[in-house]
């Protein structure tokens, strides 16, 4: 089973993880992970890049542990 897009209500396999995290909570080197098919990278990223959350966005790996 692939990892799934975590866009709400999108069944496709995520071919991009986009890293983020809250400077208010987070300390500056934690990551939290979204991960997003082709359709929904640009929407997910514009969402985070917007609220200054978006850290970096990379390919993701099926299966891969995305908690850093």
């Amino acid at each position: 089973m692939s990892d799934t897009c975590s866009a709400k209500g999108c069944p496709h396999p995520a071919v991009h993880a986009l890293l983020w995290n809250n400077p208010r909570l987070h300390t500056p080197e934690r990551r939290k992970v979204w991960l997003a098919c082709e359709e929904h990278r640009e929407s997910l990223g514009d969402f985070l890049g917007s609220r200054g959350l978006l850290r970096d966005v990379v390919v993701h790996e099926p299966g891969a542990d995305l908690s850093v």
